[in-house]
């Protein structure tokens, strides 16, 4: 995923299911100046792409509580139906660009786990992931390679297997 290119990280968002309005034509484009803004802040400062969820240090998670709060208030819709990015959609945009080091959730993992869907959860939710993952790679003896091998889905970042295993336990669990 792009970092610098609003209309394919919207794409890529309602593929994922977000559901985030289309600019119609003659409407002014409020997610891509939003975006270009919090990118030329954040982006920078993002985990680098060869970092692992394991692997941060709660010096480098402490700054992503504002860099996903700064993403999640980014302006999606029109004046007259006003949204914001929202809590989901920034923590996929966040997975999207960092896919090995950022776990994004959805707003029932959200709430069981943290009790919230802000700054302060999703730096609990990173951290939280951090350990399953250290306890997950510790406990097989794999790398994360291994481990998405061994589940058959070669290439699948642990954060999104753990993501996988949240949705299905706290998720699904409610739907069934």
């Amino acid at each position: 995923l792009g970092h610098d290119d609003p209309a394919a990280a919207l794409t890529w968002l309602n593929s994922w299911g977000c559901r985030i309005r289309y600019p119609r034509p003659g409407e002014p484009d409020l997610f891509g100046p939003g975006l270009r803004a919090w990118t030329a802040r954040w982006y920078p400062r993002l985990p680098g792409p060869d970092a692992r969820l394991g692997s941060l240090t709660d010096e480098e998670l402490a700054p992503l509580g504002d860099c996903f709060a700064e993403l999640a208030a980014v302006r999606a819709g029109p004046a007259e139906r006003p949204r914001t990015l929202g809590a989901t959609a920034a923590s996929k945009l966040l997975h999207g660009l960092r896919p090995h080091t950022l776990v994004p959730w959805d707003e029932a993992i959200a709430r069981k786990l943290h009790g919230a869907r802000d700054a302060g959860a999703y730096v609990a939710h990173q951290r939280l992931n951090g350990e399953w993952a250290r306890l997950v790679l510790a406990g097989s003896g794999m790398d994360e390679d291994g481990i998405a091998m061994l589940y058959g889905c070669p290439g699948r970042p642990l954060a999104k297997m753990l993501d996988d295993y949240a949705y299905i336990t706290l998720t699904r669990s409610d739907t069934q």
